[in-house]
């Protein structure tokens, strides 16, 4: 009879134990102090640098490019532009979040030589290495990159003379 008392017992506690795991758990919500949060909408979206209206935004997501540290930003590419070739000091680390973005290396720009990353791809552009990128004319829709690396970081065009920027 003991051993029947604690079987019982046994099943007791195991099912109780499974209905307060089945049970929902209640939201913590978002301490803004401790998780920051935001929404597609509330992106700060500006102009890129010497480029034309239209062609290319980033939004600064933590810290700037110019700062000392670690930063993330941003690269909206819209059809029809590339940048010009151009090199950085440090790498960057760069995931495509939407869209296709058209990546080549070398200083001679040749935008029929760019190869597609489709949203998901990873991209490492090596310190010091000439590259250049953007979006096609015949493409439908903007690349949306996020790039996150090493500041301040210097632009440096591997022709002055020219545009930091092409449409293609």
């Amino acid at each position: 009879m003991n051993e029947l008392a604690i079987g019982r017992r046994e099943l007791l506690v195991a099912s109780s134990l499974a209905a307060l795991a089945a049970a929902p758990a209640e939201a913590a919500g978002v301490d803004p102090n401790m998780t920051i949060v935001r929404l597609p909408e509330q992106i700060p979206w500006t102009q890129l640098y010497n480029f034309p209206q239209g062609a290319a935004e980033q939004a600064p997501m933590f810290s700037k490019v110019g700062d000392p540290g670690q930063y993330f930003v941003l690269i909206r590419w819209h059809p029809g532009y590339m940048s010009a070739p151009h090199w950085y000091e440090t790498d960057r680390l760069c995931v495509v979040v939407s869209g296709t973005w058209w990546v080549a290396s070398g200083e001679d720009f040749a935008p029929e030589s760019a190869v597609p990353a489709p949203a998901g791809s990873f991209v490492r552009r090596v310190a010091r290495t000439p590259h250049y990128d953007g979006v096609r004319k015949i493409d439908k829709e903007p690349a949306i990159i996020a790039i996150s690396g090493i500041g301040p970081i210097s632009y440096h065009l591997t022709d002055p003379a020219k545009p930091g920027w092409r449409e293609v």
